[in-house]
């Protein structure tokens, strides 16, 4: 992985859990899908990967392991060969902000 990865829910999925007929989106995706289209200069650095609701999220498995399955997630490739990653919605902000020059969130 030599460019950043972000890894996002697809725009409007239906959740089991409510019985699968209502379409939901998820609130901090699309708070990132807002920095991608407003900034799109920057987005261009990022490889978007926009995954399905249900897991198991095969892609993410592979990126950060099963235990971080949490999205929005930004995903890097470390000095030592390992990976770093974000997937809070603060320290993923945070990341954006300081790996690719988007704008800090006013607090």
């Amino acid at each position: 992985m030599s460019r950043d990865t972000l890894f996002l829910l697809e725009h409007e999925f239906a959740d089991p859990e409510y019985g699968g007929e209502r379409v939901f989106y998820c609130k901090d995706c699309i708070t990132i899908e807002g920095l991608l289209a407003t900034f799109p200069e920057r987005a261009a650095n990022l490889d978007v990967i926009r995954v399905p609701w249900p897991r198991p999220r095969t892609a993410v498995v592979a990126a950060i392991g099963e235990a971080n399955q949490n999205l929005p997630a930004l995903v890097w490739a470390k000095e030592d060969g390992s990976h770093g990653f974000a997937n809070e919605i603060e320290a993923l902000l945070a990341a954006l902000a300081e790996r690719h020059g988007f704008p800090e969130r006013h607090p």
